[in-house]
């Protein structure tokens, strides 16, 4: 077939994941083409102008991490962050950001278009163009990048069954585009169909196209699929509303940057608050007098939606006996009244959301700019995919983002970024980058994705991971860089700056493990303990008396000379601000990358967060170093179960005494190793060591054949 145009690898849909596939394609050398239906509404916030939260945060980090570019963006647009959960463990602080809405779309539109070999086109994607090709050695996903290799009877046979191939895309205009590789990330927009009230009409987004013609080539194409449904909250003129009548929510004083490479967040220092409200007795009574109007209770849709990001509706519904439900109004940008009203997602007919928010205090006189919506859209069916996110049935497609069942910008891009890798790297004839469950969030929703599938939209949760305190936001570098680095995402500039990082940890960590307690010290640690108290009860009162400490202060008796502040640290009572000042005076080069703004002696609370988190950093290591060490013999374990692979050439109808069930359940998901097959729901422990035997046994009757 003659081509228009001809590329390595061609992207489809310019959302949150298809942004991040086409740069990392691109940098990684490839002439990469990203095709969208609008330019204008390239990375469009069609819900919450929010990035991160509860373990969003940290998928966006282990994306930056990886060389991706999310956070960097993130950074230059937020106009309000926070770092949540910190009154709890250091495994579930996460990083939020309120962004501008079109600076967020305008900014990553920029650093595409800076972008060396990637280029911007906008027209509809039909169909796929495929051809038959014998299956290689080379492109057999066992071949892993990250060191580990297949058992001798893992090694698949010389294949010649052929498969299909993409070879290009079709566009609807007539022309065609040749590609090595395909991504497809279009979000909502196959076969979307958007439902307010009684009302209904197909779309991609509110008033965008859907996309009919791809979806239908999806299918032709044999890829199993599922109708999911997702939804939006009503937005307002925020001239409209009595904020007086509201609880603010600042952000952070200093705050947190998303990206390891961001010094400081752009607007640090014009942050704007959000605001919390709640709902009322009275708009209870409206959305249940009205539920039977509401799309999902009249039947009008039959698919599933988010169970943690539930409607207004499905709120009155599931927990009649809570009579007031939270809100937050977030602004949508720094040049635009509209608010967002966050935990208001609805499908109500139009008349009706209107009552229901001049129900609320404050929100009487209220504007509605756009009604809230659910929309309804195909995606495929997940297990459908390997670890690298290409397709089973189809060489060289590639799969990322709400196509694959997930849910949130944040899900969207690591998948978007993992899929630019690995298509890349195919494209290039390398190894695929394959991270495994022990190593980052981002492998965790892979893994059930393509292990477990999924009937509604998939939300990345901190409790989904069994090693969580070895996967946080401080070391998402330490654990991923290296990989980055590796395939080539990551510049001279940003590894200068990682090693540079790593060694002022190492640095500070060997002088906690040396240096011994004294009287001067322990006076030291008593005055920051004043100084931190009094700050405290300055900032809760506003009175500017110095506070003064009981008869026993902070300190222990058994707080002896000649123990390490190490072991001081290990103390649940010890915070590392404590130490501070000793540390600063024995370290002082760690405390340079901050600027000191008030204080001569600085601790750190004070302190810049790049200094603060990393300082937290070092104390998370020491004073959960036992439950660390627990954990990480566990990983052993799973990493062991991890590295035996199951053959392409395994036939689980043969194993005796496996059940029908479970040989239905293993051969619709193929298992690429024992430890994946043991997390598919339903197959027992003993189903994985019946697999775990006849794989030796099934090898050895492969070879003898050959003999013969």
């Amino acid at each position: 077939m003659q081509f228009t145009e001809q590329f390595d690898v061609v992207v489809v849909g310019a959302g949150h994941a298809g942004c991040e596939a086409a740069m990392a394609a691109a940098r990684l050398g490839l002439k990469t083409a990203l095709f969208t239906l609008n330019v204008d509404l390239i990375a469009q916030m069609s819900c919450n102008p929010a990035i991160g939260g509860i373990a969003k945060g940290h998928l966006v980090r282990e994306v930056d991490a990886l060389g991706g570019i999310m956070g960097e963006v993130t950074d230059a647009v937020g106009i309000q962050f926070r770092l949540l959960n910190t009154s709890r463990g250091p495994a579930v602080w996460s990083p939020r950001a309120q962004c501008d809405k079109q600076a967020y779309r305008l900014k990553m539109r920029e650093v595409l278009e800076s972008q060396a070999n990637l280029k911007i086109k906008q027209a509809e994607v039909q169909s796929l163009v495929t051809g038959r090709q014998s299956l290689a050695k080379d492109s057999d996903p066992g071949w892993f990048a990250n060191d580990q290799r297949r058992t001798t009877n893992d090694i698949l046979p010389n294949q010649q069954s052929p498969r299909d191939e993409v070879v290009g895309i079709k566009l609807r205009d007539g022309r065609t585009v040749g590609a090595q590789a395909v991504i497809i990330t279009t979000g909502t927009f196959l076969n979307g169909l958007i439902h307010c009230g009684e009302q209904q009409y197909p779309a991609g987004r509110s008033g965008e196209p859907n996309a009919v013609l791809l979806g239908e080539n999806l299918k032709a194409l044999g890829l199993r699929g599922c109708r999911l449904k997702t939804g939006t909250p009503p937005r307002l003129d925020g001239r409209t509303i009595d904020w007086s009548r509201f609880q603010e929510q600042p952000g952070d004083t200093d705050p947190t940057p998303f990206s390891f490479r961001t010094k400081q967040v752009a607007h640090h220092d014009r942050q704007v608050p959000c605001y919390i409200a709640w709902t009322t007795p009275e708009a209870q009574r409206i959305i249940r007098e009205n539920v039977h109007r509401s799309p999902m209770y009249s039947g009008q849709i039959q698919s599933i939606g988010p169970r943690y990001c539930p409607s207004i509706e499905d709120k009155i519904v599931k927990f009649p006996d809570k009579t007031t439900h939270q809100l937050f109004l977030e602004p949508e940008g720094l040049s635009t009244h509209e608010i967002y009203v966050n935990g208001m997602s609805t499908s109500l007919p139009v008349e009706v959301q209107s009552q229901i928010l001049k129900s609320i205090p404050g929100l009487e006189t209220a504007d509605m700019l756009r009604p809230g919506y659910a929309i309804e859209y195909d995606s495929i069916d997940p297990t459908e995919l390997e670890r690298t996110l290409e397709t089973k049935k189809i060489g060289g497609l590639f799969l990322a983002g709400q196509i694959n069942g997930t849910s949130g910008y944040e899900e969207a891009a690591c998948q978007g970024l993992m899929a630019g890798i690995n298509a890349a790297l195919k494209v290039k004839g390398e190894a695929p980058l394959i991270l495994d469950r022990t190593e980052a969030y981002t492998a965790i929703l892979i893994d059930d994705l393509i292990s477990k599938g999924t009937n509604e939209p998939y939300r990345m949760f901190t409790s989904r991971a069994e090693f969580r305190l070895h996967l946080r936001i401080d070391n998402a570098d330490r654990r991923l860089t290296p990989h980055g680095r590796r395939i080539g995402l990551i510049n001279d500039a940003a590894w200068t700056d990682f090693q540079a990082k790593r060694a002022r940890l190492d640095a500070m960590n060997m002088l906690l493990a040396t240096t011994k307690l004294n009287a001067e010290m322990l006076q030291s640690i008593q005055h920051s303990a004043v100084s931190m108290s009094s700050d405290h009860q300055v900032e809760e009162s506003g009175n500017e008396e110095p506070a003064v400490l009981n008869d026993q202060g902070p300190m222990s008796k058994d707080w002896t000379p000649g123990q390490t502040l190490a072991q001081l640290l290990k103390r649940p009572e010890v915070g590392i601000e404590l130490l501070a000042p000793i540390l600063q005076s024995l370290l002082p080069e760690f405390f340079e990358i901050q600027t000191i703004r008030e204080h001569s002696r600085v601790s750190a609370a004070r302190s810049s967060s790049a200094v603060r988190n990393e300082l937290k950093s070092v104390e998370t290591e020491i004073k959960y170093a036992g439950y660390l060490q627990q954990q990480q013999k566990a990983i052993d374990r799973l990493k062991k179960s991890e590295q035996r692979h199951i053959p392409e050439w395994f036939d689980y109808r043969s194993v005796s005494g496996l059940s029908r069930e479970m040989q239905e359940k293993l051969t619709k998901i193929r298992p690429r190793t024992v430890g994946q097959a043991s997390r598919i729901p339903g197959v027992t422990p003993a189903a994985v060591s019946l697999v775990n035997v006849y794989i030796e046994i099934q090898g050895k009757r492969r070879v003898q054949a050959t003999a013969l």
